[in-house]
């Protein structure tokens, strides 16, 4: 391989090919009903599209108890732990400020929620409503995160 050739793959197309993914984790926050189980859905602070609480890791926290906070943050969530492993992943890219895509993978944590508070600290920057896993893949644009909640 020419030396051309050779910078070309080491500083454009090995970085294209080779994107390092960033990490998120989410809270897949469920309820019992006697109609069958419901997902709590949140719309995303920028575009208002349908998504589930999640957010980057949290120093001192494990992927749980990041879910857990971001729950607790962007939806009112009051719950105990969850498991310690996740029920799942999905891929995004996330749009970044400045217009770029980041690619991240995301670790999906299953919620039991016991309450949601009506005073929490995205209150008033996002909608939030209980729908059914079949409603909530139809609602999600993620078609991983969709076949997760299929999977339910």
């Amino acid at each position: 391989m020419s030396a051309w050739l050779r910078k070309i793959w080491e500083e454009v197309a090995r970085p294209i090919f080779l994107r390092p993914r960033r990490v998120q984790f989410a809270a897949l926050c469920t309820r019992a009903t006697l109609e069958g189980p419901e997902v709590l859905l949140i719309t995303s602070r920028d575009t208002g599209r349908w998504i589930i609480p999640k957010g980057w890791p949290i120093e001192g926290k494990d992927g749980a108890e990041t879910a857990l906070q971001e729950a607790w943050e962007e939806a009112g969530v009051r719950a105990p732990s969850p498991a310690k492993e996740p029920v799942g992943h999905f891929t995004y890219d996330k749009i970044m400020k400045d217009g770029s895509a980041q690619p991240v993978l995301t670790s999906v944590y299953r919620v039991e929620v016991r309450e949601l508070a009506d005073d929490f600290p995205e209150a008033g920057k996002r909608k939030r409503v209980w729908v059914s896993p079949a409603t909530a893949a139809e609602r999600v644009n993620e078609p991983e995160l969709s076949d997760l909640l299929l999977q339910m």
